[in-house]
């Protein structure tokens, strides 16, 4: 295995109510949950994973449910402002019929880089895309009894940061994690690895006077990037420590190991590991069931229980 970046690991994201937020993913947007856990630092919130059906690298949506009274987050430059996903062909039709059931609030499909997409907004504003990739995605998708797999959502297609100046974190891109710039449009630059085949790309948006995001509820909190082992995220905390960016100790977080670091457009980047997987305390078949805690947090699961909201 080469020492490359393979294109996206996961999104975690902030939410405000924890029961609103599961049961959008889960039932409206037809997500597997795929692990009920709660906040490393404060376990007295939920963490929450939807993905497809093992929780696969590239399909992995996380949230920090920080409960109603948490204050309205603001998009703006030095953040991930759009998070798109892969969905079948001919689907769009499907989604939006779904969106005017359930009162989600969306735009009408348009098309960008030659790709047919549909933009909607998750019920804390957190802003979504649903893409038609003009290239091939054979991922397998979870399926509900409502949204099947001819139009189930695929995985990442895509993250879009917003920044004043592209070309620092441009930098970042190219020269450590190995993205190439293969398209533009207007003020939205292209970027993608080639080391995968989904979940590979990442969009810069520049706007020279956007004002700086708030990062709170409805936005999204970090974008973290794959590698396969232990040995290859080690060999980037190297690189990023010489290019000159400060980065974290590696952090073991059960389902992932990771390194944290703040890109110079103001982004917080991650980059995990495959292993050890979702599968370490939970079957695949059990996944999401039950309320999973770090072993710190062990020896207090009867006040965790009592204190956490019930949501399904």
């Amino acid at each position: 295995m080469e020492n490359r970046i393979l294109g996206l690991h996961h999104i975690t994201a902030i939410a405000g109510d924890a029961k609103r937020n599961f049961d959008f993913y889960s039932k409206i947007l037809g997500l597997r949950f795929i692990k009920k856990t709660v906040n490393f630092d404060d376990p007295g919130t939920y963490h929450f994973y939807f993905g497809d059906e093992t929780g696969s690298a590239g399909t992995i949506l996380t949230f920090f449910p920080w409960g109603a009274e948490i204050q309205q987050g603001r998009k703006g430059s030095g953040m991930a402002t759009e998070i798109g996903y892969s969905v079948p062909k001919g689907s769009l039709d499907f989604w939006q019929e779904r969106f005017e059931k359930h009162n989600v609030i969306y735009n009408k499909p348009a098309e960008k880089f030659g790709e047919k997409y549909l933009t909607f907004l998750d019920p804390d504003g957190l802003k979504l895309e649903l893409i038609e990739s003009k290239t091939e995605d054979n991922r397998k998708p979870w399926e509900t009894d409502e949204v099947k797999a001819d139009v189930a959502t695929k995985g990442f297609h895509n993250i879009t940061l917003t920044l004043n100046d592209i070309k620092p974190t441009a930098a970042v891109l190219i020269e450590i994690f190995g993205y190439k710039l293969i398209d533009q449009e207007v003020n939205r630059y292209r970027y993608a690895t080639d080391a995968v085949e989904n979940a590979a790309i990442v969009d810069l948006v520049e706007l020279a006077d956007e004002k700086r995001g708030l990062g709170a509820n409805g936005t999204v909190h970090h974008v973290a990037f794959r590698v396969k082992n232990d040995e290859i995220l080690m060999h980037f905390r190297e690189k990023v420590e010489a290019y000159g960016l400060s980065i974290t100790p590696q952090i073991d977080r059960n389902y992932f190991h990771s390194l944290y670091f703040r890109e110079p457009g103001g982004v917080l980047f991650e980059i995990a590991t495959d292993n050890p997987g979702f599968t370490v305390d939970e079957s695949v078949e059990e996944l999401g069931k039950n309320l999973k805690l770090p072993a710190q947090y062990e020896a207090h699961r009867k006040s965790i229980e009592d204190h956490l909201v019930k949501i399904n």
